[in-house]
This record gives structure tokens, sequence and C-alpha cells, in this order.
């Protein structure tokens, strides 16, 4: 568990930060003590998370982006620094899931994968690297960049996860090279890998007597690695509900 306070004084970006697992590691970073970046397609909710946060005390700011919008994307983040001052921590939630055979997918629900889950987090970073690098160079000593992946980026749980799955693992490769291109600058690189979460995106799957996480147990992965001493790179953490076996 990381601890009250201990992201005082630093910057926290969020995508996909309107519900589920970004609004709940936005809460918790927050509540950790950082400034939060919540950035969304949803103007509305994600200014009603950022507004609820700030009413408790904490420094919460909405953002509405696109995240297959690179120059967007890329305008929003320069906001950030200009409102905040800088980022030092940058989580990549933002995802989509479509599950189907794939003699009868309709290409344009691949394209769509493929353009969040894996064109978002690429042009997001790439966005995001300078300030990253600049706030590792600080004060605190080091920055992070954690991308919300998922099980199935280890492991292709079935044939109806193909497209899903592949998007996935190629989040996971980008963020092994960057590790080794960034970590001489102290800016870590991680992957949070839950299993089966109880989301708006899931639900229309069927957990069966499974006992699904919940999008806090995830916040809390995020959290405990970027609340690491800057001598420690968390570089990957897969989260299973107990009984999961796939």
């Amino acid at each position: 568990m990381s601890t009250p306070g201990a992201l005082t004084g630093r910057v926290a970006v969020v995508t996909g930060a309107s519900s589920g697992i970004g609004e709940a590691t936005a809460r918790r970073l927050c509540a950790d003590g950082a400034s939060v970046a919540l950035v969304a397609r949803r103007t509305d909710r994600v200014e009603a998370v950022a507004a609820e946060l700030g009413a408790d005390g904490g420094t919460a700011r909405a953002y509405t982006a696109d995240v297959t919008d690179a120059d967007g994307t890329a305008a929003v983040l320069e906001r950030v620094v200009a409102d905040l001052g800088g980022i030092d921590v940058l989580v990549n939630n933002a995802g989509t899931a479509i599950h189907g055979d794939a003699a009868s997918a309709d290409l344009a629900d691949w394209r769509l994968m493929v353009d969040v889950n894996v064109m978002g987090v690429l042009q997001t970073t790439h966005a995001a690297i300078s300030h990253l690098v600049a706030a590792a160079a600080g004060e605190h000593g080091v920055a992070d960049v954690v991308t919300v992946s998922s099980a199935s980026g280890r492991r292709v749980p079935n044939s109806r996860n193909n497209v899903y799955a592949a998007t996935k693992h190629a989040v996971g490769a980008f963020s092994e090279a960057l590790r080794r291109e960034l970590g001489p600058q102290h800016v870590r690189v991680g992957l949070v890998e839950p299993g089966f979460v109880a989301t708006e995106l899931t639900a229309d799957l069927e957990f069966g007597e499974l006992d699904a996480l919940a999008a806090d147990d995830v916040a809390d992965a995020v959290a405990w690695m970027v609340t690491r001493p800057r001598r420690t790179a968390v570089n990957g953490i897969l989260v299973r509900p107990i009984e999961q076996d796939s």
C-alpha cells in the first residue's frame, strides 16, 4: 500500500479517467497527494469526478481528449504542464475491448482496438516523454509511465480474445523497450496487468461464480508502483481474482 501524502508535489495524468479503473486511479493518486489531471472523452463525467475530488480537498483538473487524436492529446498535455507545472506520472489507462471470432469480425472493431489500445498509448506517451524526463531531473529524482494492460497481454485466454490480446502484447513490448531507453534518466516504465475486473467495459461479460476484481484493486497496484523509492522500479504487476484460471 502507498502512503497518504506520498505523491505530494507531483503531477499525475490519468487517461480514461471518467469511469472504472481510470476514475479509481485518479481518486487514489489524488488521495496520495498528487495533483491529478483527469483526461477522458466524456466531458461531463470527467468534470464531475474532478469537481468531487476538488470538493474533498484534492487538486484535480478535467481535460477532454480522445487518445486516438495525437495532436489533440499532445495539446492537452501541454495545457496540463502549463496549469499544474509538469508531469511526474503518466497512467495510460484508456482502452477498449471487443471480443469475437475472427472469421465474422468487423474490421472496424479491430481498427478501433488498435487505435485506442496501441496508438493511444504510443501517442500519449510520446507527448509526455520530454516532460517526464524533465520531472525526473528535478526535485523528486524520478518519474513514472504506467500502462494499464491486461493479463491477456501475457497469455491469450481464448480464441475470441484475438485482437484485444494482440494489442496488450504490443504495449507490453513497447513498455519493455521504453524501460530500457528511459531507465538511465530515472523514468520508470511499468505495466499493471489485471485479470477480470468488474467495470463498464466488462459489463457484457459473464464471470459466473468468479469474484471479479474491483477497479480499486487495480488502482492500488498503480499507486504502489509509483510510490516506490526512486532506486526501485517495479516493471510489472499481474493481479487477478484469486479463482481466475486463465
